[in-house]
């Protein structure tokens, strides 16, 4: 599709955010973020070229306070090469389902747009849902084409006939209800209105899209490329979720911005690589939602060389930079595991392939027992010796028990814990290992020692945090 008007930058700066809680682990606002967590919200930052975001607030959450932005909209002053992952869950929701379609019929290209809503999740809502979902992306893409006149009234999105959309749809929150889509739409063209690339608008997108976050999640950098070492690039990410995370492309969002310019064809393997690496190697609670998307849009806009494989220089660049990136990105969601009092990473070496590392550091870090003994501040390392066991569709003599060691890292640079030397347990000084678990960062180190032949040389990490009393208050209370 054509490339469209350019947008309107908003002027000046958007007002602050100021609301009181409802309780500890609701949406962010203003003055209100753990003061432990403050540190990961960035007060400044560098955004790709031609990209605008903004968050407002459109009163989809009941107990959500006037000033509290719920609704996010991300927007490209040019069209994009675009490609996403989804939930594998086979209840996906309306959104997924809509940005789906719009990617496939489009062939990911010529997207202009993201939006965004929180407090309802529109899954297992029919027919009914898709509509609205249909209704939100034809709200966005009016805005782009012509007049507000062009905005579909509640009820009058085409169901999943999305032909030539250009925009992506993402909600999160309860499960099973309808959208006040008529608030919805009467506020995109507000939203599109205010978009503006500044870091405070940024800021208010990531905001938008929380709901048992205690913090928004948002990074950017800036890069080069081999082939245009002249040039800077830049890179943003925003993601959410602290519960419901056990992502199989948690309720897990995520989207990704680039003013590099990069095909279609190579976006998708960047992308999946990336993932497999970082969202898809996060878990929480073990939950797999029904919403889970990331998504990536390129516009091209800093210029360049285009990147048309990964096995270019510049794509072995590109490839080492997103995945660094969308590592640290879901790591926040990590960090804001409802409830959660450690962050731990669990690496597994010496395996006869990755996908048999991966399989055994995704058991070790959703096994309720390793969670709580880590809350518990228990160095039980037979619960985690017990999950390498049982892992599933690993390949044959992927472990050897005799060959099996685990350990715990120190995150201040102190000498290694070794728990259990290739299949013998060592005599854990107990006061050691404690002082080691009170810090809330930790890593777990399990060596397969090569698997059977010895010659294993692959590994995998997962990232996780561990199960509190807090994280089931939060779920037990979650629709009130």
């Amino acid at each position: 599709m054509g490339s469209g008007p350019m947008l309107v930058r908003a002027k000046g700066r958007i007002e602050p955010i100021l609301a009181k809680h409802v309780r500890s682990y609701s949406a962010p606002v203003t003055d209100t973020i753990p003061a432990s967590k403050r540190k990961f919200v960035p007060t400044s930052g560098t955004y790709p070229k031609g990209f605008l975001a903004v968050g407002i607030h459109v009163g989809v959450k009941a107990t959500t306070k006037k000033q509290t932005p719920d609704l996010a909209l991300l927007a490209s002053e040019k069209p994009c090469s675009a490609t996403a992952v989804f939930t594998k869950n086979k209840f996906q929701a309306a959104p997924v389902t809509i940005s789906w379609q719009v990617l496939e019929r489009q062939s990911g290209e010529g997207i202009r747009a993201i939006v965004v809503n929180s407090g309802c999740a529109n899954a297992v809502t029919g027919k009914g849902g898709l509509d609205d979902a249909s209704s939100m992306a034809r709200a966005v893409d009016a805005c782009f084409q012509a007049s507000p006149g062009d905005i579909p009234a509640a009820g009058q999105g085409r169901g999943s006939n999305m032909d030539a959309s250009s925009t992506l749809v993402m909600s999160t929150g309860v499960i099973g209800q309808r959208l006040p889509i008529s608030k919805i739409l009467s506020a995109i063209p507000t939203a599109y209105s205010t978009l503006s690339d500044t870091h405070d608008h940024w800021l208010s997108a990531a905001k938008a899209i929380c709901t048992t976050d205690t913090f928004p999640k948002l990074l950017s950098r800036t890069f080069s490329l081999p082939s245009s070492p002249g040039t800077t690039y830049s890179l943003a990410g925003m993601t959410k979720g602290a519960g419901m995370i056990h992502p199989n492309m948690a309720t897990l969002l995520g989207m990704l911005f680039t003013d590099a310019p990069i095909s279609t064809k190579t976006l998708r393997p960047l992308l999946k690589h990336a993932v497999d690496r970082s969202f898809n190697a996060i878990s929480v609670d073990g939950d797999t939602s029904t919403n889970d998307t990331l998504a990536f849009l390129a516009n091209g806009a800093a210029g360049g060389n285009p990147v048309t494989s990964l096995s270019s220089e510049d794509g072995k660049a590109i490839t080492e930079i997103v995945t660094a990136f969308t590592q640290q990105l879901s790591q926040l969601v990590i960090r804001d595991g409802e409830g959660a009092t450690k962050f731990v990473r669990v690496r597994v070496t010496h395996s006869p392939s990755f996908a048999d590392a991966q399989k055994i550091a995704s058991t070790i870090a959703r096994s309720p027992l390793v969670k709580t003994a880590l809350y518990g501040k228990d160095a039980n390392w037979g619960r985690i010796l017990c999950a390498v066991g049982y892992t599933e569709g690993l390949s044959p003599g992927a472990v050897v028990p005799e060959k099996t060691s685990v350990s715990f890292v120190p995150t201040d640079g102190s000498e290694v814990l070794k728990l259990l030397v290739r299949g013998e347990p060592e005599n854990i000084d107990e006061q050691r290992a404690a002082k080691i678990l009170e810090v809330e960062d930790l890593e777990i180190l399990v060596d397969l020692g090569g698997g059977e032949d010895g010659t294993g040389t692959e590994e995998a990490s997962y990232w996780f945090c561990d199960f509190s009393h807090e994280y089931v208050t939060i779920n037990g209370d979650y629709r009130t």
